[in-house]
């Protein structure tokens, strides 16, 4: 998505990262919890519950859609504060990606119950998080944050937010659900090659970090 409670930018350009990997700097941000854009965040998470019912309890598409833009205007808003209140906060920086995969996650499962997307995309996103997830305890037990989230990762999160509401819309019947299905496919496929991507890339860097740990050379960075 948009950018989280934490800085505005994700530290160096793609090839750098791949180069270089470096630690996360949520470390250094302010311990806050009592903020505007945490509220948002808070907010985003809550409505994850909300949009899961809506698509399997009475499949009102068209107010999960709702739900999903609103999770998307938040997910901007809390970015935007931030920066303008100066209120960005180590938790922000943790909510803001976790309310992300949760609604691709839940909405990833919602879809293939209703049998919206085939099995191998969700089998693909899913895989993706669980490596990470492995990744993260990798780094977690050497004593390292989080990696920063770069680009590419927030472009593919971005695509697959628009694609979901537009899957969702084009299982319905009319002259918009013709029209959109197209695009809604295109984002679909897009933004799950770079979601994939994305998470190569962070395997790389892990991998980079714990190779320079062996060898001694790694900086670390303070729990």
């Amino acid at each position: 998505m948009t950018s989280s409670n934490g800085p505005s930018a994700d530290g160096p350009g793609l090839p750098v990262e791949i180069a270089t990997p470096a630690v996360s700097d949520r470390e250094q941000l302010p311990d806050r919890v009592w903020t505007l854009p945490n509220a948002l965040s808070v907010l985003r998470l809550l409505g994850v519950p909300l949009f899961l019912w809506l698509l399997l309890g009475p499949e009102a598409d068209e107010w999960a859609v709702v739900v999903l833009m609103v999770s998307g205007l938040t997910d901007w808003a809390d970015g935007k504060l931030a920066r303008l209140l100066d209120q960005s906060s180590r938790l922000g920086a943790l909510l803001d990606p976790a309310a992300d995969r949760l609604y691709i996650v839940s909405t990833l499962v919602a879809l293939a119950l209703r049998e919206i997307i085939p099995l191998w995309i969700v089998v693909l996103l899913v895989g993706r998080e669980v490596v990470l997830g492995l990744a993260l305890l990798v780094l977690r037990h050497y004593g390292y944050p989080p990696l920063q989230v770069h680009y590419l990762g927030k472009a593919a999160t971005l695509l697959l937010l628009y694609a979901f509401p537009g899957l969702l819309l084009a299982g319905g019947t009319g002259w918009l659900a013709t029209a959109i299905e197209p695009f809604a496919w295109a984002f679909t496929i897009w933004g799950t090659a770079l979601y994939v991507l994305a998470g190569l890339f962070y395997v790389i860097q892990v991998a980079g970090i714990l190779r320079a740990e062996r060898s001694g050379a790694a900086p670390r960075t303070a729990q």
